[in-house]
């Protein structure tokens, strides 16, 4: 196959990706209802997160993913930021009239990763953690708004026939689409702190429609996902037609998964000691409690709908015996209801390398810190077959 011909000329069937219908999907009324996503497991991977490729994150090798597999893992999810990939001058801000203007060198960065993961046996699904007008973070001045442009939409629809007509030929063992990262509505797009909440129900509706039909017009048998709405926290109860799987969060409560964490607490230093089970306001916070708050994405397994958890873990600052508690108790819910998760991350400050935890007694492991207590708690739900 001539890659660079075949990158080229997905940008030019992507520009006819918009208006298509909806395809209906028919499913067997007296099957037994079972999770219709597999119970992937595995880890996030933050190559193109950074919407600067030249302040890359990190660079994961095929070393990497074969450490992965040879633990058991059989799942990658890879978030990016759209900026990474196109080609526009850096020293501004990006123009509605550069979006698009895809980068053949940085679309190989992409294509090689899917390929090593797929190599090593693991399954990739792709994510935009940054579309064209929305990122749940700031750190990049978008061009318009995803929740209020049309040209916005257009674009996201654009980069999503692009990657399904680069991924063509791959099954639906070897990747899948998540469509966009943590959907919410803020004011200010560029205030971190700014409030957020739901996007309104047929606004994204629109917006899965759309990426959903864009997909498949490229190929029929390519996995959809989208994201909770209100951050990765809510089911989508609207899209029952689509055959589109749902990616939940397992970073509940905040304070044990993000604790002391600058993004997410403006007086980090104030916040008062962290433990698990805890009480809060009076009420105790244990595995019973994390089953209900994962009540609505079991029910919807239960009816028939795929539910995946695509990122769960806890922050550096979380004291690491109160994260392995939490994270046991979590992962045993998610396991009893056949709910796959993907930490986030692998290699890095929520990850099993090189997190630096202070409380940790690293092993090392070809160089890298790795903890060994978090990959065994890891590994007890990956041979788990629930």
């Amino acid at each position: 196959m001539h890659r660079r011909e075949m990158i080229k000329k997905a940008g030019a069937l992507a520009l006819g990706a918009t208006g298509w219908s909806v395809l209906p999907v028919v499913g067997s009324p007296s099957a037994k209802p079972v999770n219709k996503l597999p119970r992937w497991k595995g880890f996030n991977v933050l190559d193109f997160f950074n919407p600067d490729p030249r302040n890359k994150r990190q660079t994961t090798l095929e070393d990497h993913f074969r450490w992965m597999a040879d633990w058991g893992f059989d799942f990658v999810r890879v978030p990016m930021a759209y900026p990474y990939y196109v080609d526009f001058d850096r020293t501004r801000p990006i123009a509605k009239a550069e979006v698009c203007r895809i980068s053949v060198a940085r679309v190989h960065d992409v294509v090689d990763l899917v390929e090593m993961a797929n190599r090593c046996g693991l399954h990739v699904s792709l994510n935009l953690h940054r579309a064209p007008g929305f990122c749940v973070n700031a750190g990049f001045e978008e061009p318009y708004n995803l929740w209020q442009d049309p040209e916005a939409m257009e674009a996201f629809t654009f980069h999503w026939a692009y990657w399904a007509k680069v991924f063509r030929h791959k099954t639906s063992n070897q990747i899948s689409f998540d469509l966009l990262n943590e959907p919410c509505w803020r004011e200010n797009m560029n205030d971190q702190f700014s409030k957020r909440t739901a996007v309104p129900k047929e606004l994204y509706r629109s917006l899965i429609i759309k990426g959903f039909d864009a997909i498949r017009m490229a190929s029929r048998k390519h996995l959809v996902i989208a994201d909770g709405n209100n951050i990765g926290t809510e089911v989508i109860d609207n899209i029952q037609e689509l055959d589109v799987g749902q990616s939940c969060r397992g970073y509940a409560p905040g304070l044990v998964s993000h604790y002391r964490a600058p993004w997410v607490f403006q007086h980090p230093d104030d916040l008062p000691d962290v433990s698990w089970p805890r009480m809060d306001n009076g009420k105790l916070q244990d595995k019973s409690w994390l089953r209900e708050q994962f009540a609505p994405w079991i029910a919807l397994v239960e009816q028939g709908g795929g539910v995946h958890c695509g990122e769960c873990g806890a922050w550096r600052e979380t004291p690491h015996d109160v994260a392995l508690a939490w994270m046991d108790d979590m992962f045993s819910v998610l396991t009893e209801h056949g709910i796959g998760f993907a930490l986030w991350e692998f290699n890095g400050e929520f990850g099993i390398l090189n997190s630096g935890r202070k409380d940790v007694q690293y092993e090392d492991w070809y160089g890298h810190k790795l903890d060994r207590k978090m990959l065994t708690l890891l590994r007890k739900f990956v041979s788990h077959h629930g």
